[in-house]
C-alpha cells in the first residue's frame, strides 16, 4: 500500500501528509474547494503529492484519511471508499458540531456514525487525541524508553492493524480499544484526551478508568 488518500486539508491532514511522504507514502489531497486551491500544499509537499477532488482521492487511495467533522448530511465518497479501511481523525466537538442526540445521550459514538455513513467501508480511530503539529514532531524511534502511544479504534481487526502500523511508521506505539462502541474512551473531556504526553502503559490505563459522559 503506497498510496494514501485524504479528504480534509486542514491542519491535521496536512500534518498526516507530512509524516506520510517523510515515511515514503504517496499522496492524494482534497478539500472541500477546488483542488487548484491546494496548489500552496502541494508545492511544499513536493512531488510525491498532488491534489485531487474528495472522490479521486478515495479511488486513487490504498486506504484513505478524513480528516473533516462528521455531518449529519452525508456528503462523503460512499461508493468510491466501498471496500477500503478508512482512517477517521474526527472528535464530537458540541461547538462546532452542535448536539448530535445520540452522542449526547451515549448511544454512539461519532465514529460508529462515520461507520454507518460509510456502510462498507472499515472504519478505524485515529489520530484525536494529539495535536496536529505533534503528529510530525513528536515520533520516536520503536523500543524508545519515552516513546508516547495513540489510540486505535475499529470493527474490524485488519483496519486496527493497518493503523497501528502507521503509527509504528510515525513514530509511535498503539493501542488498540476496539470496537468502535468503545472509543468513547479517549473522547474529549476522558482521561486519555487530557494527557499530552502518554506511554503505552500510561494510555491503557487511562483509557481503563474513563467513565462515559452522558449529556441528556
Amino acid at each position: 500500500m503506497n498510496t494514501i488518500g485524504i479528504i480534509g486539508a486542514g491542519e491535521v491532514g496536512s500534518q498526516i501528509a507530512r509524516a506520510a511522504i517523510a515515511n515514503g507514502y504517496n499522496i492524494v489531497i482534497a478539500n472541500s474547494r477546488d483542488p487548484e486551491t491546494l496548489k500552496g500544499l502541494i508545492e511544499e509537499l513536493g512531488p510525491s503529492a498532488r491534489a485531487a477532488t474528495p472522490k479521486e482521492a478515495a479511488i486513487v487511495g490504498d486506504f484513505v484519511v478524513i480528516a473533516v467533522p462528521l455531518k449529519v448530511i452525508n456528503n462523503m465518497p460512499v461508493e468510491e471508499l466501498a471496500g477500503k479501511i478508512v482512517l477517521d481523525t474526527n472528535n464530537y466537538m458540541i461547538w462546532r458540531d452542535g448536539h448530535i442526540p445520540v452522542i449526547d445521550s451515549g448511544q454512539k459514538t461519532v465514529h460508529e456514525l462515520r461507520q454507518e455513513q460509510l456502510p462498507t467501508s472499515k472504519v478505524v480511530k485515529v489520530f484525536t487525541h494529539i495535536q496536529a503539529p505533534r503528529i510530525t514532531a513528536w515520533g520516536k524511534s520503536s523500543g524508545s524508553p519515552d516513546r508516547l502511544a495513540l489510540a486505535v479504534s475499529s470493527n474490524f481487526p485488519e483496519a486496527a492493524e493497518l493503523a497501528s502500523k502507521l503509527y509504528d511508521q510515525f513514530g509511535f506505539d498503539a493501542v488498540d480499544h476496539s470496537p468502535l462502541s468503545e472509543s468513547w474512551r479517549n473522547a474529549p473531556g476522558q482521561p486519555a484526551w487530557k494527557q499530552e504526553r502518554q506511554t503505552r502503559s500510561e494510555l491503557a490505563a487511562n483509557l481503563a478508568r474513563a467513565k462515559p459522559i452522558v449529556l441528556t
